[in-house]
C-alpha cells in the first residue's frame, strides 16, 4: 500500500501506510506456535474487506461476495501472541544489543568495509538515520558467499541464504519476460547476502566465534 507522506519519527511499521501485513511464523521476532499473520490498517473500509477476504470472501455466512481464503487466526495462536506481545519491545532491544556487538566485533577484526559492495571483507548492515531496525536478521554481504556458507557449516556455525534467486528469475514469473541482467542489483545481492546467527539471547562469546571463523576464512 502507499506510504504515508511525512510520517513522524517514531511511527511504527504497521502505521506507515494504508495497510501493513505481518508474519508471526515461529522464526519471527513476534512468533506464534504455528502459522499466523495479521493485517493492520486505520481504514475502516480496508479493515472490513480484509475481514471478508480472510473468511472465504463472505460478509454473510455462506454468501460469497468475492473469492477469498480460509485465513482466520485461530484462538490458540491469538492467545499466545497476546501474551508475547508484552515482551516484544524488550526482545527487539536485546536484538539491537546483539547487532551492535556484531558491528563492533567486525570492525575490531578489520573485516567491516565502508562500501556498498564487498571487496576483501564484509559489508555489515546499518540503520537508516531517524529509524530503528528490528534486527530480525543480521545479514552481511561478501563476495565469496557460498564458500563462506559452507565453511561455517563445517564448523557447525549456522548461517542462511534466504533468497538465492531474485523474484524476476523465479519460474512462475518467467512470463513477464525478464532475464538474467534485467535487475543487476537484485541479482548481485542474491549472490552476496548471508544471514548470521541472530536472536535475543545470543552471547558475546558466541558472536566472537562467528566473527573469528569469518576472519579465518577471509584470511
Amino acid at each position: 500500500m502507499a506510504p504515508t507522506p511525512g510520517a513522524p519519527r517514531g511511527t511504527k511499521a504497521g502505521a506507515l501506510g494504508d495497510a501493513a501485513a505481518f508474519s508471526f511464523y515461529p522464526t519471527k521476532n513476534l512468533s506464534a506456535a504455528g502459522d499466523a499473520g495479521m493485517v493492520t490498517t486505520s481504514s475502516p473500509e480496508l479493515a472490513e474487506r480484509a475481514c471478508m477476504l480472510r473468511q472465504h470472501g463472505m460478509r454473510r455466512r455462506y454468501f460469497h461476495d468475492e473469492v477469498g481464503w480460509n485465513a482466520r487466526l485461530d484462538s490458540i495462536q491469538a492467545a499466545i501472541l497476546q501474551v508475547k506481545l508484552k515482551y516484544i519491545d524488550g526482545w527487539n532491544h536485546a536484538r539491537r544489543v546483539v547487532a551492535k556487538r556484531y558491528h563492533s566485533l567486525f570492525r575490531a577484526a578489520g573485516l567491516a568495509e565502508c562500501a556498498i559492495y564487498p571487496t576483501h571483507g564484509v559489508v555489515i548492515p546499518h540503520e537508516v538515520a531517524g529509524s530503528r531496525h528490528a534486527w530480525h536478521q543480521y545479514v552481511i554481504r561478501t563476495r565469496r558467499r557460498d564458500a563462506l556458507h559452507e565453511f561455517l557449516a563445517v564448523r557447525r556455525i549456522g548461517s542462511a541464504i534466504f533468497y538465492p534467486v531474485p523474484l524476476h528469475l523465479q519460474q512462475p514469473l518467467q512470463c513477464l519476460g525478464y532475464s538474467q541482467g534485467s535487475f543487476p542489483e537484485a541479482e548481485r545481492a542474491a549472490r552476496e547476502v548471508l544471514a548470521l546467527p541472530m536472536f535475543p539471547e545470543l552471547r558475546e562469546d558466541e558472536q566472537q566465534t562467528v566473527v573469528n571463523a569469518i576472519a579465518e576464512f577471509l584470511s
